[in-house]
């Protein structure tokens, strides 16, 4: 793809997403998720291939249907209160079917068949925008309507999605199917808290994207994309597989790493909701997703596999790709946790 066509269709999706996170009239939302949904689909099948293009058939047919459920709740909305602004939905039927909209949009459990498959068919790149920038829109929505969503309904997509997301994961070995699964389970824990406290929910999903961005990153410095790859990885760079072990201990929440503050958190606010039984459902189900992390460390940072000998000479020559905002990634995604009291400030 040419550079020019990139930088547009980049700036239309970036476009999108804002319009989405700015405006308070519901037909102004819409647009902004066709605008976004239309301009990722290029990025999609960036490099063409019958895989990738059934990835982008499904992620626009699943989009699309999303985009028409989210207009008939507005328009029910509509009908009720005569009104076209996000504040409080005035019919139960309409908050239901904006809820389903937006979760099918994010790749929420019942709605999450469409993550890995279109994860799996894409290049690691748009899998990284994917999974990270195209959550924004849809969960700030989500926090705009949270007063008016139906609490049950959404606990019952949250631990669903944190069961999934677990489950899911552990007969695989392809990175990016492993990256889509924690990815529902993430979504899950957000959509847990977020009609009790929806601004944990922010801090949840601003560390997820900190931590699956440092992941594809590292993912992509290597062209890894099956548990193999990632295992040699100990050949070409002997520090990064450390960071592996760190990020991936990060992302299955363990202290004292940065993973840990929103589960933490999350607990925390439903023990103080008086709910036992979800939160301690949630960290049991939570374990499936360290599982399948500490597979991956233990391939690539536990055990040297065998490999040839001209293999293991490769660390000692100069390495092309730029390893692009690695540190700085790597360090947010990792040591955070002591700045939690600061987050006070949030209640």
């Amino acid at each position: 793809m040419k550079p020019p066509i990139l930088i547009i269709i980049m700036a239309t999706i970036m476009t999108g997403t804002m319009i989405v996170m700015l405006s308070s009239h519901w037909l102004l939302i819409w647009i902004g998720f066709e605008m976004n949904m239309l301009a990722i689909i290029p990025i999609l099948m960036k490099k063409y291939n019958p895989r990738a293009m059934e990835a982008s058939t499904k992620y626009f047919l699943t989009q699309a249907t999303a985009s028409m459920l989210l207009m008939m709740g507005v328009t029910i909305n509509l009908l009720y209160s005569g009104q076209w602004v996000v504040s409080k939905i005035s019919n139960p039927i309409a908050s239901i079917m904006m809820t389903t909209a937006l979760t099918m949009k994010l790749g929420l459990s019942p709605f999450h068949f469409w993550v890995p498959e279109v994860t799996q068919g894409i290049t690691l790149m748009s899998g990284m925008i994917l999974l990270t920038w195209q959550k924004i829109a849809p969960m700030s929505i989500l926090y705009q309507i949270s007063p008016s969503i139906n609490t049950n309904l959404l606990m019952l997509m949250a631990l669903t999605s944190v069961l999934v997301g677990g489950w899911g994961g552990l007969n695989q070995t392809q990175l990016r199917k492993i990256m889509a699964y924690s990815s529902i389970a993430h979504m899950g824990w957000m959509a847990a808290i977020i009609t009790y406290n929806p601004t944990m929910m922010v801090l949840n999903l601003t560390l997820y994207i900190l931590m699956t961005l440092s992941t594809f990153m590292l993912f992509m410095l290597n062209s890894s994309t099956t548990t193999l790859s990632l295992s040699h990885m100990w050949n070409k760079f002997p520090l990064i597989t450390s960071m592996i072990l760190i990020l991936m201990l990060s992302l299955g929440g363990l202290p004292p790493l940065s993973g840990f503050i929103p589960k933490w958190m999350i607990i925390q606010e439903l023990t103080k909701n008086n709910m036992i039984i979800i939160p301690t459902l949630m960290a049991i189900t939570a374990l499936l997703n360290l599982y399948f992390y500490l597979r991956l460390t233990y391939s690539t940072a536990l055990t040297m596999f065998p490999s040839t000998n001209n293999m293991k000479m490769k660390w000692q020559f100069e390495y092309t790709k730029k390893a692009t905002l690695l540190p700085p990634l790597i360090i947010t995604s990792t040591m955070l946790l002591p700045l939690t009291p600061m987050l006070s400030v949030l209640d």
